[in-house]
């Protein structure tokens, strides 16, 4: 690190791919099933790298080589080594559903009032959140890192990088069954970033009407948001408002979100807003301001279809929230779902669980993939996205709320060009 630390501040940033490399970035050489980073070192070079990291032998190598025993290692250390000296305060937060949208209204808050960094895109793992860390600046006045985790012991490695000072999880919920084996899985999983805030003595946030949330905090003071009036932060949803809108100590709040679910999602960002001491008016103009983007809950108004488009993931939890929210609205309702990965051997049974509960509820649902095949009637299933595709092109829905759910491979966002 002594000789890696110095070569990277002379950089303009980091970079682990070629066709994205900017000059004069440092370029990591990472190895995966299907690829070998290694092999495009030299083109690095070539594409204006200040130099590159490796742990093979190159061939012809010269002092822009510099060799490691592991590329992804070195990266999380120089991460770690490089959140160590600046000390920027770090909120750190993972959770089954809405982790996105809740990282992306801390940001908004906490931008409103000062300089932050958050983690862009998906880059919530192993590899991006220290990328996340490495475009920490001296003049970075807080950073909000998501951690995203599939498996016990990410959450952990995560947190050991990335040392956070704050942190939240926002539920605990049926994702990644299949990596995680069962629903406690999940929980201790998550949980992974409480042990470490714990021991650190950190300020932990919470939604303290959760109980199993509030359950592997009790004894721990944590600063809580929720509906009731004896937490640090409370709030009121105002009924009968999509989006949602909330009352907070007698100031109005409307949002761009769909589903009372994200409610505790806004509460969150203006609890934290409240923490830091954003003045209120400057938090709720930040959550009036944002607008859900990346097929997370998003509103399209097409002719005379209203759609809310939430095709970037699925999982038991997050299908069940978005369709009990979907429920509420007036009017024609279509929801059009499709398969939800990750679970294992849950797969059949969570996905009959879906059909059967969506069978008695007032809407027409139209089923996108393998595991819907056994439950669904066959007028209303398709096996990919392209048979959906092609169904709706010929068929009309007039006047109608639309809801369209999936995990990411199916990309059912490609229905929006179709649907009318």
């Amino acid at each position: 690190m002594q000789n890696l630390y110095p070569i990277f501040l002379q950089s303009t940033g980091v970079s682990t791919d070629t066709r994205t490399l900017q000059t004069g970035q440092l370029y990591f050489a990472l190895k995966g099933p299907s690829f070998n980073g290694n092999l495009f070192a030299k083109q690095a070079l070539k594409n204006g790298a200040l130099a590159v990291v490796v742990d093979e032998p190159i061939e012809g190598a010269d002092d822009r080589f510099i060799l490691v025993d592991d590329t992804l290692k070195s990266l999380q250390q120089l991460a770690n080594h490089h959140r160590k000296q600046l000390k920027t305060p770090i909120i750190a937060l993972t959770g089954s559903n809405g982790k996105t949208t809740t990282k992306e209204l801390i940001h908004a808050v906490l931008k409103s009032h000062y300089r932050v960094i958050a983690t862009e895109g998906n880059l919530n793992n192993h590899i991006g959140v220290p990328l996340t860390l490495l475009r920490l600046k001296p003049d970075t006045e807080f950073a909000v890192i998501e951690m995203g985790a599939n498996h016990l012991g990410e959450i952990a490695l995560l947190s050991e990088i990335t040392q956070p000072d704050y942190g939240l999880i926002t539920n605990f919920g049926k994702a990644h069954l299949e990596g995680f084996g069962s629903l406690e899985g999940v929980i201790k999983g998550k949980s992974e970033l409480f042990d470490y805030l714990k021991a650190q003595q950190a300020v932990i946030f919470a939604n303290g009407d959760d109980e199993k949330m509030m359950s592997h905090l009790a004894g721990y003071p944590t600063y809580k948001y929720g509906l009731q009036k004896k937490f640090d932060y409370s709030f009121m949803v105002n009924g009968g408002s999509d989006p949602i809108s909330l009352s907070i100590d007698g100031n109005q709040l409307q949002t761009k979100l769909t589903g009372s679910y994200n409610a505790y999602n806004v509460a969150a960002a203006l609890a934290i807003g409240q923490y830091f001491k954003i003045p209120a008016q400057k938090s709720i103009a930040a959550v009036e301001n944002y607008t859900p983007t990346n097929n997370r809950s998003q509103q399209i108004q097409k002719g005379d279809l209203k759609i809310t488009l939430d095709a970037y993931n699925a999982n038991p939890t997050s299908m069940m929230a978005a369709l009990t929210a979907f429920c509420k609205k007036p009017g024609k309702k279509v929801a059009i779902l499709g398969q939800m990965n990750e679970l294992g051997a849950f797969e059949s049974e969570e996905h009959k669980k879906l059909t059967s509960w969506a069978a008695n509820q007032e809407m027409t649902c139209y089923w996108v993939g393998r595991p819907f095949q056994p439950w669904v009637e066959k007028a209303f299933y398709f096996e990919t996205a392209q048979e959906a595709v092609g169904f709706f092109k010929k068929h009309t829905l007039g006047k109608t709320q639309v809801l369209i759910k999936a995990s990411r491979s199916l990309a059912l966002e490609t229905l929006i060009d179709v649907l009318h």
